[in-house]
C-alpha cells in the first residue's frame, strides 16, 4: 500500500544523486522567477514575495506581520491547525507567492495524499500572484505524476505562475470563484555581467516562454500564437472571461452571483 511513496523517495533520490555538480563543475545562474516579478541576476529564493509588477512597489512601506493560522480544538488538550485538518479533507491552499519553501510543502502534501488514496481527487485553493519557475513547475510535474486527479479552485487573485497552476488542475475541475482575477503575462526578469553571461540568461528567458505557452496552449486549447500575443503584456480576465478562455472550467455560484458585473471601463486611444 505505501510503495507509491517509497517508489517516489527513491526516484527522487537517484535524480538529485545524478544531477549533483561536481566539486569542479561550475554551477550557473538559476532564474529567480518566471511569470513574475524578480530579478534572474541572483539564484537565491530568499527575497521578499513576488509581486504583480515591481513598478508598483511602495519602497516606504512596512512589512505587515504574519498572519497566524487558527487553532482547532481537537479534544483531550490536543490541537491543530486548520492547514493539517484541511489536509485531512485532501484540501490544500497556495495563499501566497511561489518559492521554493512553498514548493517542496505542496509537493510533500501531493505525494501524501497521493500515497493514502491514489483515486480520491485533491483540491488545490489558489490565492496567488505567482512566482519562481522552478518552485511552480516542480508543484505543476508533481500535479500530473500523482494518479490522482488535482482540482483547482481560484480565490482573490491566481496571477503569473498561480494562473497556470490553476489551468494546470484536472480538466473539468478547474473553478473559481465569481470574484476571482486571473492574469497571464509572459516571463519578466534581468540579467547582468559579461555578454556571454546575459546571452545565457536571454536565451533561458526564452525558452521558459516557449514551454510556458506551449502548456498554456494545450489546455486551454488556444492557438499558441494567441497565447503568445495575449501574454505579451498583462492579461487579466475576470472568471467568466477564464471560463471562455479555457483556463477554468466552471465559475463557482455564492449568495451574490445574480449581481449584474460593471463593465471593464474602455481607455482613450
Amino acid at each position: 500500500m505505501k510503495l507509491f511513496l517509497s517508489a517516489t523517495l527513491a526516484a527522487m533520490a537517484a535524480t538529485a544523486s545524478a544531477f549533483a555538480p561536481s566539486s569542479t563543475q561550475r554551477v550557473s545562474t538559476v532564474p529567480k522567477a518566471f511569470f513574475s516579478d524578480d530579478s534572474y541576476t541572483s539564484p537565491r529564493f530568499d527575497e521578499p514575495e513576488p509581486e504583480v509588477d515591481p513598478r508598483r512597489k511602495n519602497p516606504d512601506e512596512k512589512e505587515a506581520p504574519p498572519v497566524r493560522m487558527p487553532v482547532i480544538d481537537m479534544g483531550d488538550g490536543k490541537q491543530m491547525d486548520v492547514i493539517s485538518r484541511l489536509l485531512q479533507d485532501r484540501i490544500l491552499l497556495l495563499g501566497q507567492g511561489v518559492d521554493d519553501e512553498v514548493a517542496n510543502v505542496l509537493v510533500a502534501q501531493l505525494l501524501y495524499l497521493a500515497n493514502e488514496d491514489p483515486e480520491k481527487d485533491i483540491t488545490l485553493y489558489i490565492n496567488s500572484p505567482g512566482g519562481s519557475v522552478s518552485a511552480g513547475m516542480a508543484i505543476y510535474d508533481t500535479m500530473q505524476y500523482v494518479p490522482c486527479d488535482v482540482s483547482t479552485v481560484c480565490f482573490g487573485m491566481a496571477a503569473s505562475m498561480g494562473a497556470f497552476l490553476l489551468g494546470a488542475g484536472a480538466p473539468g475541475k478547474r473553478r473559481a470563484l465569481p470574484n476571482a482575477r486571473i492574469m497571464i503575462h509572459q516571463p519578466l526578469g534581468g540579467a547582468q555581467g559579461q555578454a556571454a553571461d546575459i546571452e545565457i540568461q536571454a536565451k533561458e528567458i526564452l525558452f521558459i516562454r516557449e514551454v510556458l505557452n506551449t502548456y498554456i496552449a494545450e489546455y486551454t486549447d488556444q492557438p499558441k500564437d494567441k497565447i503568445e500575443e495575449d501574454c505579451d503584456r498583462d492579461f487579466f480576465m475576470t472568471a467568466e472571461e477564464a471560463l471562455d478562455y479555457g483556463i477554468i472550467d466552471e465559475v463557482v455560484e455564492t449568495k451574490t452571483s445574480h449581481i449584474t458585473k460593471p463593465p471593464m471601463p474602455s481607455l482613450p486611444e
